[in-house]
């Protein structure tokens, strides 16, 4: 089949299709319209790609992955490779081990989170990753510096990083159609986003939800993992179940709308690779109220108004949400309107593509044309 001049055929390599997963709202969904996207993932699909993205899928065994990438490699050639775990990427290395050399110039990895929040086994994985993919790349400079002097050296000049970057025109897209609610002094919605995990931290959510709440306050917390029912326990137990909604997970669209009512994001997180779901709150002109970790750091550097409090003082991010929500409705929105431009200055999609634009150009010596924005 002709290519198109500098169109590439790019095989994305993921755990699965979901509704957060960063890899396919972020690489696969926006590039379809630029590339030819093929997409194999490990586990079953949650939702169905558009027509313009071949998928392949595992069935949540190794097994299984085996099957889907087989028939993925067999069905086109591909200028790309691109894993985005280290579970699939160790696994591509297994699957491809008597004909690695015929992949090997063409594999490119991102490394979405930072090291001390990877588990011991995919510590150990990312060795033969770091090894033997053509390009290594960290998906912030907070990420890339918290890998040990170790993993640098064994990747060397092909390790990088590209910081994460957010479709904004997706989040301009809902919001024009979508009305928007009547300015109320009284009215003040937090919203908070994450997997329900210890390292994200949102028992201090919680906390400082309980610490600096009126009768008026409501928390919307969007998320899934093992420790809702202890926090909906939490909650009922401290009399705030009127107040506090577990949403579990909903579509992104969903997620927009309610970022682009709520008065406030907050994130208590002890750790993160460069967080979209900050990225997407600052892109709705949400004022946020961040945990003072490296990535939430890179976010904020150079700017005033976005406060940084440590993942455990919960009396200190109570503090904070009082004083957004006793400030002016106006000076409210201006914060927000400047964590918007932020965005759009530093960590729009057209960046990150810009970034991702160059390595696959070094790999393929092709041009690879910018992302369009939409």
């Amino acid at each position: 089949m002709h290519k198109s001049k500098g169109r590439l055929s790019i095989l994305r390599i993921i755990l699965a299709v979901r509704e957060t997963s960063a890899p396919y709202n972020q690489f696969c969904l926006p590039w379809a319209e630029e590339h030819d996207i093929t997409i194999c993932t490990y586990f079953g699909s949650d939702i169905t790609p558009p027509r313009t993205i071949t998928l392949f899928e595992g069935n949540g065994s190794v097994t299984g992955f085996f099957g889907a990438l087989k028939a993925a490699l067999h069905a086109k050639e591909y200028d790309i490779i691109h894993a985005h775990s280290p579970h699939v990427g160790f696994l591509f290395l297994l699957a491809t081990l008597f004909s690695y050399r015929k992949f090997a110039p063409s594999t490119v990895i991102t490394v979405h989170d930072s090291y001390p929040n990877f588990k011991l086994r995919n510590r150990l994985m990312f060795i033969p990753v770091f090894a033997r993919f053509q390009r290594v790349v960290c998906c912030s400079q907070a990420s890339y510096d918290s890998f040990p002097a170790f993993f640098k050296r064994l990747a060397g000049a092909r390790l990088c990083f590209v910081r994460n970057g957010l479709d904004i025109a997706r989040v301009d897209r809902v919001a024009a159609n979508i009305r928007q609610r009547p300015l109320q002094a009284s009215d003040f919605t937090i919203t908070a986003i994450s997997r329900l995990v210890d390292i994200k931290n949102p028992f201090s959510v919680l906390a400082a939800f309980r610490q600096s709440s009126d009768s008026t306050s409501r928390l919307a917390y969007m998320g899934d993992g093992p420790l809702r029912h202890s926090l909906i326990t939490k909650s009922r137990e401290a009399g705030l179940e009127n107040q506090i909604e577990f949403t579990g997970l909903i579509p992104r669209e969903k997620v927009f709308e309610r970022l682009l009512s709520a008065d406030l994001f907050i994130s208590t997180s002890r750790g993160e690779g460069l967080p979209v779901a900050v990225l997407e709150a600052m892109a709705c002109r949400c004022p946020v109220l961040l945990s003072d970790i490296p990535p939430h750091r890179e976010i904020a550097e150079g700017v005033d108004f976005i406060p940084l409090i440590e993942p455990d003082d919960v009396a200190g991010f109570a503090r904070a949400i009082k004083k957004f929500r006793e400030m002016p409705i106006s000076e409210r929105m201006a914060i927000g309107q400047e964590c918007r431009k932020l965005v759009e200055q530093r960590f729009g999609l057209p960046t990150m593509h810009a970034g991702y634009a160059e390595i696959y150009a070094q790999i393929t010596g092709r041009h690879v044309p910018l992302l369009r924005e939409t």
